[in-house]
């Protein structure tokens, strides 16, 4: 295929993103990641913030809301507020891409209330709407937990990443695949705003195991409860060198029968996880999903043989903190 007819089928997929102001600022040199964009030499620090009577009947609460994801994120940056915390992770030219989680749709997805108070936060910080976008695997699922979809314009986009793969695998640990072109290209910040639940082969289902929304090929990367594909993708450079900040929304959270919602074992949570450090992070997801199986009368995950071991394993490749001795777990 030549170049450019590439350019047009790239362009027909984003909404004409090579044409707009995002492609441009992306086009420039990406300097390396800011400070405290990792964990700091001393160990980890993974903030906590419930709020008791954050959902009701299923919608938030918008000043608890405000309150609570607002002191985790300023937290896990070492910031008084998120404004500043986002200050501090993100540049004003950088291409912001927030990764959601809505495989099980709506009732166990990263809720669009809090990606939108991500994005008003960033866009506080200086982060121009049109370099800001949120994303998931498909289209369709991101409407069904309730996003409008959007392209194009100086404003937000939304959007589903079917139809836009980079023609070529990437050799990644011990696989290979597409990744998609608009990260690969265009990002050069991004934010995990996963969910707090379980996963029938893997464990826990955090922020590692997250990144199986933006490959082509996530069936092939199950065996072995996940090890070692799940760290070893969390590591490949373009996910990893542009990871800033990753945020757990746990405003709900499943402890059996995931990935896909089960009202059965759901618990209102009512808080958010928020660290730099995706490991630590992951450690104290599964800790939590651990102790609310153990209230409910379930075994552990290790008595079922799926004990989430690739967080020990991502620590070993240098993603952060896996030593709960290393982890401050700050409540805020």
């Amino acid at each position: 295929m030549d170049e450019g007819r590439r350019r047009t089928i790239k362009a027909l997929a984003l909404g004409a993103l090579v044409a707009s102001p995002l492609a441009r600022v992306a086009a420039a040199a990406v300097p390396g990641p800011l400070p405290g964009a990792k964990s700091a030499p001393g160990g980890a620090t993974v903030a906590r913030a419930q709020r008791e009577g954050l959902l009701k009947d299923g919608q938030f609460d918008a000043a608890k809301l405000d309150a609570a994801l607002g002191a985790a994120v300023a937290r896990a940056a070492g910031e008084a507020t998120p404004r500043d915390a986002c200050r501090k992770l993100f540049r004003k030219t950088d291409v912001v891409a927030i990764k959601v989680n809505c495989i099980a749709r709506r009732g166990l997805s990263s809720r669009p209330e809090v990606a939108a108070k991500l994005v008003s936060w960033l866009k506080e910080a200086g982060v121009p709407a049109r370099n800001i976008l949120v994303f998931d695997r498909t289209d369709a699922e991101l409407v069904a937990a309730g996003y409008t979809l959007n392209r194009g314009g100086d404003d937000v986009r939304v959007f589903g990443t079917q139809g836009d793969y980079e023609p070529n695998v990437r050799e990644w640990g011990p696989s290979a695949s597409r990744f998609p072109t608009f990260l690969a290209q265009d990002v050069t910040a991004v934010i995990n705003l996963c969910v707090l639940k379980e996963h029938g082969l893997a464990g826990a289902s955090l922020g590692m195991k997250n990144w199986y929304g933006v490959v082509h090929n996530p069936n092939k990367l199950h065996a072995d409860n996940g090890r070692p594909f799940i760290p070893q993708l969390a590591s490949f450079p373009l996910i990893n060198d542009k990871l800033r900040l990753t945020v757990v929304d746990g405003g709900v959270g499943q402890c059996e029968a995931g990935p896909m919602r089960n009202p059965r074992w759901q618990w209102p949570f009512a808080g958010f996880l928020a660290s730099t450090d995706v490991a630590a992070l992951d450690f104290v997801g599964w800790k939590i999903l651990e102790d609310r199986r153990r209230e409910v009368g379930l075994p552990s995950f290790k008595a079922e043989g799926r004990e989430p071991l690739y967080i020990l394993d991502a620590a070993k490749l240098g993603l952060g903190e896996a030593d709960p001795a290393r982890i401050k777990v700050e409540v805020v």
